[in-house]
């Protein structure tokens, strides 16, 4: 099952998500929008994120980078497309990344992934938001 939704809409339902609901909105393979001033059908930028259900590092990650994406500026994210992958629902994801997640990677313009650098979960959503725009930069 594939879900998109704004960015704004993304944050409450992440926010819904922590381990105190007893329901967690998010499926095996999820996929979030942020919102998008342009016409196009097709964001320019795109993400993965490899996760799975119970990572603390995971969530946090999710949560900063739909916070990330709410900020403007310069390094403005709004035409970023992030796709969440559950490693657990693919075994070729889960014996790549079992003992990686978080990862995020960025799709080329030829459809292959390139893994991005780590982020420290101590980085702030502003910091998040700069690396992610540099990362997304670089070719």
């Amino acid at each position: 099952m594939v879900a998109v939704v704004t960015a704004a809409r993304a944050v409450a339902v992440f926010a819904a998500a922590r381990p105190s609901s007893p329901i967690s909105p998010l499926t095996r393979h999820s996929t979030f929008r942020s919102r998008t001033l342009s016409c196009s059908s097709e964001p320019s930028r795109k993400l993965i994120l490899y996760s799975k259900p119970g990572c603390c590092l995971c969530d946090g990650l999710k949560e900063k980078l739909h916070a990330a994406f709410l900020l403007s500026g310069p390094d403005s994210l709004t035409d970023v497309h992030l796709q969440v992958r559950d490693i657990t629902s693919n075994p070729e994801w889960e014996s790549a990344y079992q003992y990686e997640i978080p990862v995020l990677a960025k799709v080329l313009s030829d459809g292959t992934e390139k893994t991005l650098p780590r982020l420290s979960p101590r980085l702030g959503v502003l910091h998040v938001q700069k690396k992610i725009a540099a990362a997304l930069r670089e070719q």
